[in-house]
């Protein structure tokens, strides 16, 4: 035999407004919770349902000295309907209304560009124009490299590097003293040594020779 399936949330809700509807009286939750049963809704499913119930305005609550009231009559539901169906109308005429003021809009901005000649040639001439836009924008960006602004700052990277590279030569003279100084016995190792990472007799401190601005503009 296939399983019994169970009530959905909507379903659970109409067996719950038919215990209020019933009987038109006033319900703590606790006896809720044991009618609920009775029409098909688990115990543990009452709470829940009552809430949602509740959170649509289709059963009212209060609280009464300690205790929690729940109640919910015929009357309060048409209420409820009554209340969406006019909210609804008015979303429609609403809508209705938007939508005429779009369409006359769209029919105001067709004013003046009805198919002519003076249009067609109007169009060729801003396509051209467009055109010619994009194939100079191609021709600057080839020119990118010779910008001014782009030259200041290799310009000024140049300087960095080149007072990096004399700073560090610096510290290989004052390296290779100290090394004279503490081992002078060793000086054919260390002259070995200096050759081999590339520090020969021409070591020296590098120049920097200005750039002309003329090749900035060539």
């Amino acid at each position: 035999m296939s399983k019994k399936r169970g009530l959905s949330l909507e379903e659970k809700r109409e067996k719950i407004l038919q215990i209020f509807y019933g009987s038109q009286d006033f319900y703590l939750l606790k006896e809720l919770e044991k009618l609920g049963p009775k029409k098909g809704v688990i115990t543990q499913s009452v709470k829940d349902v009552v809430q949602s119930l509740v959170d649509d305005d289709l059963v009212s609550k209060d609280k009464i000295g300690t205790s929690v009231y729940f109640w919910s009559l015929p009357s309060c539901a048409g209420n409820q309907l009554r209340n969406v169906s006019r909210k609804l109308e008015s979303n429609l005429h609403s809508s209705k209304k938007r939508f005429e003021e779009l369409v006359e809009q769209c029919d105001s901005l067709k004013k003046g560009r009805e198919a002519s000649d003076e249009r067609e040639e109007a169009l060729a001439e801003l396509k051209a124009i467009e055109q010619k836009y994009s194939e100079l924008k191609d021709e600057m960006e080839q020119y990118a490299d010779n910008d001014p602004a782009a030259f200041e700052a290799m310009r000024k990277a140049i300087e960095v590097a080149h007072s990096a590279a004399n700073r560090w030569t610096d510290n290989i003279f004052t390296l290779r003293q100290w090394c004279s100084n503490n081992f002078p016995q060793a000086k054919e190792e260390l002259d070995n040594l200096y050759k081999e990472v590339g520090i020969t007799d021409d070591f020296d401190y590098m120049e920097l020779s200005p750039v002309p601005l003329s090749s900035v503009t060539e």
